[in-house]
């Protein structure tokens, strides 16, 4: 019966769900999306079947397979990006770090050109962001600002891949090092990317990876941790689970064989390991439907870096005649990217703004994003709150007043970057 259901649904979405086609000027084409077919209602389903409506026997493979696939040795699935990056950042506040655990007023380098979420860890544990700039083109960060931002309080540098491209993750690599200072990668735009062939996230202490649909796979909502660091991997799962100490997994008792048998803090002889907890934790697993998800998503993962890059160079190719009035993005040396974007910034002695650009793309049912939040420190969550900059932040502005980025995922084809392509040289040329 569970076989002929499964059947059944694959059927059903090839009838029903696997109709939609964007045709270029009557349908609108989205900055990003997801791509779906049959498998993924097929794992979907599966998984629904069991009733098991927690993390499970798929949750369990994911985390093996998508370490492999990423190069490490520990992956946590968690139930967003932005949790990710919480967890990963909490981790490092834990005392069993000792001299190394940061605390409130530790600083923390990182870019003011990005997420909300890569930052807001470091401002929830009382440490204080150090913000940088960044390069235009590339988009990542200036690192040669590095050394000026270091103070006797640096005691980590967070940031994210920008939009699949990667920042110098060898040289902050290096920086970190010479300093004893921990590494986050924020890897939520750049799954699979790779910098003088070493794959993005395996630089860093603890690195993150986000599933949203919108990003290079997806569970629909979803993340994930990822170390090859045994005690940083012990401690993220503490705090993804509640903060417990206990390390079983749901619906097992008794790992340990001690569960029993254990006196920590200030409890007695005996007390119930499931029931012990050693850190301020949260509970952010994911259901076992979400993970059967990623699995099959996972099976396409290399496919669809490829097609991102593959539209990625063709759309540069088509508008390369507009680098007199457009910067248009490129790769950091040394980078193999998984562009999950394409960046534009207007030149400031364009005729056009990009506000007009903009505009002119949306009603031409183009869609277009912001590079995320401009300028952070101009936005409104950050009033109010510690933090210090190191020079003028001159390129994060002028990304804030002159950059936006279009759409390269796998759900378009080359129609659809003729398209746009064709509707930015009507407007600039």
């Amino acid at each position: 019966m569970r076989n002929e259901i499964i059947e059944k649904s694959k059927e059903f979405f090839k009838a029903e769900l696997d109709k939609k086609k964007i045709i270029p000027g009557e349908n609108y084409i989205p900055a990003s999306g997801k791509v779906m077919d049959e498998d993924d209602m097929a794992y979907l389903i599966d998984a629904s079947l069991d009733m098991w409506l927690t993390a499970g026997r798929y949750h369990k493979q994911f985390e093996k397979e998508f370490a492999s696939y990423m190069e490490q040795k520990f992956c946590l699935l968690v139930n967003s990006g932005s949790s990710a990056n919480l967890v990963a950042f909490a981790a490092l506040t834990s005392p069993a770090l000792g001299d190394r655990q940061l605390k409130p007023g530790d600083e923390v380098i990182t870019v003011a050109a990005g997420f909300p979420t890569t930052v807001n860890p470091i401002i929830q544990h009382g440490c204080v962001p150090v913000f940088i700039d960044v390069e235009l083109g590339t988009y990542e960060a200036d690192i040669s600002l590095l050394e000026k931002a270091l103070s006797d309080k640096t005691k980590a540098v967070m940031m994210a891949h920008t939009l699949g491209n990667m920042f110098d993750v060898q040289a902050v690599k290096e920086f970190c090092d010479k300093h004893n200072l921990w590494l986050v990668e924020d890897c939520c735009d750049a799954s699979g990317a790779k910098f003088n062939g070493q794959m993005a996230g395996t630089f860093g202490d603890i690195a993150t990876v986000s599933f949203y649909p919108a990003h290079h796979m997806t569970m629909g909502e979803g993340g994930a941790v990822l170390t090859n660091n045994p005690r940083l991997k012990k401690i993220a799962e503490s705090m993804r689970d509640w903060g417990r100490d206990c390390w079983c997994p749901p619906g097992k008792d008794d790992t340990c064989g001690k569960r029993f048998d254990k006196q920590l803090g200030d409890l007695p002889h005996g007390y119930d390991h499931k029931y012990i907890y050693s850190h301020v934790g949260y509970n952010l697993k994911v259901t076992d439907m979400q993970a059967a998800l990623g699995l099959s998503q996972l099976k396409k993962l290399s496919k669809f870096i490829k097609k991102r890059n593959d539209n990625f160079n063709y759309l540069k190719s088509q508008i390369l005649e507009l680098d007199n009035v457009l910067i248009l993005p490129e790769a950091t040396k040394g980078c193999e990217p998984s562009w999950f974007g394409f960046n534009i910034s207007v030149r400031e002695d364009s005729k056009v703004t990009k506000q007009e650009l903009v505009e002119f793309l949306e009603e031409n049912k183009i869609a277009t994003r912001q590079l995320f939040a401009g300028n952070l420190l101009k936005q409104p969550l950050y009033r109010g709150s510690n933090y210090r900059v190191v020079g003028e932040l001159t390129n994060t502005d002028f990304i804030m007043n002159n950059t936006f980025w279009v759409g390269i995922w796998p759900g378009l084809d080359t129609e659809h970057l003729d398209y746009i392509a064709a509707k930015l040289k009507e407007k600039l040329l």
